[in-house]
């Protein structure tokens, strides 16, 4: 579903610097969450889900090679990731990829008690979330 509507997110860009690696670890955790490769070019990449596309590029401009998700900027992309079973496994699969866990003593619920996800890490220091559905207990059906 595309959302074509004002303010809505168009799309998401990140300098890395390691193409390769970035396009390995990304690649798997975006392909893993429906998102299909959208453009390639010699030193970048997208994914595009809907009308959203995420690109990582290796540019030239970069004036560090180190990102430093505790600095001012961006701290972390939040995804919807599926039922809890959905992001056990992801974050099981994701140390084969170059993602590692965060807050891991605290896994499932360093989000608090009513939120259920995994916050992983890759090899340049970048976070992501993966958000678990809420599970509703079913209503009395009387």
């Amino acid at each position: 579903m595309d959302d074509d509507s004002e303010g809505a997110m168009h799309h998401i860009e990140l300098w890395v610097p390691d193409f390769k690696r970035a396009k390995d670890e990304w690649g798997w955790i975006l392909s893993s969450l429906g998102y299909e490769t959208y453009q390639i070019w010699t030193n970048g990449i997208s994914w595009r889900r809907g009308g959203l596309y995420i690109v990582v590029e290796e540019s030239p401009d970069l004036s560090s090679r180190e990102h430093q998700r505790t600095s001012a900027g961006l701290n972390h992309l939040a995804f919807k990731a599926g039922n809890r079973q959905r992001v056990d496994a992801l974050a099981r699969e994701s140390s084969q990829h170059g993602w590692s866990q965060l807050f891991a003593d605290k896994y499932p619920h360093a989000g608090g008690p009513d939120h259920y996800a995994a916050y992983l890490t890759n090899s340049d220091g970048f976070e992501i979330e993966l958000v678990a559905t809420v599970q509703l207990a079913p209503k009395n059906l009387r």
